[in-house]
């Protein structure tokens, strides 16, 4: 099965490929698409598959999966090389594309990216630790006939936002998320070769700054701005002046 592309293109100009984050869509990109169309470039704002119009994919992927994808696209649309733009989820596939096509990638800028595996914070820590003493309570006979509900009531209590909604939009994608999360790209940003723009709110709770940091010190040329009081949706908050920098960043020689 060939998913198809939705996709906003503005401007004419060197490409600018913007990914959104996981739950998001392209219309979730504001208006940066336009402002960098009007600075000269020709911006392509892409829905991935299961967000915004476009369908999701057909069994459980992984980033691979949907690098892959990605990479089609710019070979349809004749991108090479291109700048890629990502938040979030969508950062995660510009961190594999990056590092697995450097030749196909000219500029990279990362915006509360994820891929860098965190460290599981307490509450999670002591959900799986419950959720582990329970299942082998409910293991016994007699009990186990009330492995589905405790299983449920667990889920909605203690899973992340994202699980849950994406649980409630479709099983694919509630695989898919569990794929993509236990990723970590961290060790391919070595190979990243082009030159890297991180931008990160320092109160982004999602994808803590530390990651941010983590990755300018594994990509060999990245420097990392950040934007004080701002969270996970920094490009959102600040746009006019993420806008600013990203144009400028793209701009310099």
């Amino acid at each position: 099965m060939t998913l198809p592309y939705f996709a906003e293109v503005l401007g004419e100009g060197e490409p600018v490929l913007l990914l959104h984050g996981w739950g998001a869509s392209a219309a979730s990109l504001g208006a940066i698409p336009a402002a960098l169309a009007e600075a000269g470039f020709q911006a392509h704002a892409l829905d991935l598959p299961g967000f915004g119009a476009a369908p999701p994919p057909p069994t459980p992927w992984c980033v691979a999966d949907y690098g892959e994808w990605v990479r089609a696209y710019l070979d349809e649309q004749q991108l090479n090389p291109v700048r890629l733009v990502g938040h979030s989820f969508g950062g995660r596939l510009s961190l594999y594309l990056a590092a697995t096509y450097p030749q196909r990638v000219r500029q990279l800028v990362l915006t509360s990216a994820a891929g860098v595996r965190p460290s599981l914070p307490p509450r999670l820590r002591f959900y799986y630790a419950v959720r582990r003493a329970l299942l082998r309570l409910l293991s016994l006979p007699g009990l186990r006939r009330l492995e589905p509900s405790v299983r449920a009531w667990l889920f909605a209590r203690m899973a992340s936002a994202d699980a849950r909604a994406a649980a409630a939009q479709d099983p694919v994608m509630y695989e898919t998320l569990k794929r993509v999360v236990n990723e970590d790209l961290l060790p391919l940003a070595p190979r990243i070769q082009a030159p890297t723009l991180l931008i990160w709110g320092d109160q982004d709770d999602a994808t803590p700054l530390a990651q941010g940091q983590a990755l300018e010190a594994a990509i060999p040329d990245a420097g990392l701005v950040v934007l004080a009081g701002a969270g996970h949706y920094a490009y959102a908050e600040r746009q006019a002046e993420f806008i600013r920098i990203v144009q400028h960043f793209f701009l310099t020689p």
